[in-house]
């Protein structure tokens, strides 16, 4: 699946990712590939993205908001 993680000031992250964990309204949540279609408010956390090779990237937020669907997830946030 495709994830953009996008701040007002810049792209933190593009690219295919195995998945993503995010820290919602009522605790984490983890998207995977062919998940259902879904828009959510963030919280104060990090982001975990798994990218293709299986490596790990973090990304701290203060809010935000996250929107998915057929397999492209648009994550906007206020670092």
């Amino acid at each position: 699946m495709h994830v953009d993680i996008i701040s007002p000031e810049k792209i933190l992250y593009a690219g295919t990712v195995n998945r993503v964990q995010l820290p919602g309204a009522h605790g984490y949540f983890e998207l995977l590939n062919n998940h259902a279609p879904i828009v959510s408010t963030l919280k104060e956390g990090t982001v975990k993205v798994q990218d293709e090779k299986g490596v790990f990237h973090h990304f701290k937020i203060e809010s935000g908001v996250v929107e998915a669907s057929k397999n492209n997830v648009s994550v906007l946030v206020e670092e």
